[in-house]
């Protein structure tokens, strides 16, 4: 059987071992005779998979003490919604919130934070992270949001590094939202410069359903009086996420997922990984000139990599030979077309190579 390398963007590849271990408790879950899809949420069985998963994500991101860390169901246009309805209550007349915009997801989430207040996009650019001394911020905005890696695009900021600081002054008392979906787990943050930082799952932490929101204690209980009950993030933060019944099994799934990543040497060793898939993968493109990238140097992404063929008349015969090599899931999302490798945490660097050997095979072809 051809050897299968899955490069979707979401839902994506997880790993092998998690699979085969799920496989295997599917039907019996530790002795309890039960499979994980049918526990009651309330029952002890599933709280101790709940509390081991929130313990080793919390120990995985060095999430302070003065954060929770929150289990919701949705995705991350529901967390677009929902950051502006939890957090605009103390300011619920003439709040303005500030974006950096760096692609789709950023369009998205600015799209629905008008349904609440003002927006102030800040900055503005879909091929590289403006450069923070040049964001127009406002004094006083409720939040500023951004999307710190763009799953379409390919625009990732450093958020181990420079870009967002929160020692700029001009952002003093104003929470950092994130939208860390595309590349949490992936690199080492200081989770303390943000106000919220929310993830989906279905990129590097399990199957889509689960959302994962980590939000500094001081900015809970502030969400606007028509927030629903399920979704206010104090209300299921004192609920330890079960006010609502939970996505149960995909909570399972990356509680395995965070095992595994401990168990690979956690968060610092899949940023090493994460720099030599990548470096190998932009090499290949930048050194074959029948491929082009768009995105600055300085803001590639690590996880999502979109590339073009200069002659995009040869884009069908590129992709079904990529199949026939069990290279899949490699056509751009339809907004920008061309291709899209996403090499998330999953993703060994087998993948990569293969990917690059086909990319220079299929180049050498054509000419």
């Amino acid at each position: 059987m051809t050897q299968i390398y899955n490069f979707s963007a979401g839902p994506a590849v997880l790993p092998k071992e998690v699979l085969a271990q799920a496989a295997a408790e599917m039907l019996d879950w530790h002795g309890s005779g039960m499979s994980v899809m049918e526990m009651s949420h309330r029952g002890p069985e599933f709280i101790s998979i709940y509390k081991a998963a929130e313990r080793d994500l919390r120990e995985l991101l060095a999430v302070p003490d003065n954060y929770k860390i929150l289990f919701m169901q949705g995705g991350g246009l529901s967390q677009n919604a929902l950051i502006p309805l939890n957090l605009l209550g103390h300011k619920p007349d003439g709040a303005t919130i500030d974006f950096i915009h760096t692609g789709s997801w950023s369009d998205k989430s600015i799209k629905e934070a008008r349904k609440y207040a003002h927006v102030n996009v800040a900055a503005s650019s879909t091929t590289a992270v403006p450069p923070q001394a040049e964001w127009r911020l406002t004094p006083g905005a409720a939040y500023l949001h951004m999307c710190t890696n763009e799953t379409i695009g390919g625009v990732e900021y450093d958020v181990s590094g420079n870009q967002p600081d929160a020692g700029d002054p001009r952002l003093a008392g104003v929470p950092l939202v994130a939208d860390m979906s595309s590349h949490i787990l992936s690199r080492v943050i200081d989770v303390s410069k943000f106000g919220v930082i929310f993830a989906g799952a279905q990129k590097n932490i399990g199957p889509a359903g689960v959302t994962i929101v980590i939000i500094r204690d001081d900015l809970l209980g502030k969400a606007l009086p028509v927030c629903p009950s399920a979704f206010d993030f104090k209300l299921v933060a004192d609920n330890e996420s079960m006010y609502n019944t939970p996505p149960t099994y995909g909570i399972y799934i990356a509680g395995l997922v965070f095992q595994w990543l401990k168990r690979q040497g956690g968060v610092a060793e899949m940023e090493r990984r994460a720099i030599a898939k990548a470096a190998l993968l932009y090499h290949a493109l930048d050194h074959n000139d029948f491929y082009e990238t768009r995105v600055a140097k300085s803001s590639r992404s690590r996880m999502n990599v979109p590339f073009y063929l200069k002659d995009e008349s040869r884009n069908e015969a590129f992709l079904a030979g990529a199949k026939a090599r069990g290279l899949l899931q490699l056509k751009g999302h339809k907004s920008v077309g061309g291709m899209r490798a996403s090499i998330y945490n999953a993703m060994p660097i087998e993948g990569v190579q293969a990917l690059v050997d086909y990319l220079n095979e299929f180049a050498a072809q054509q000419r």
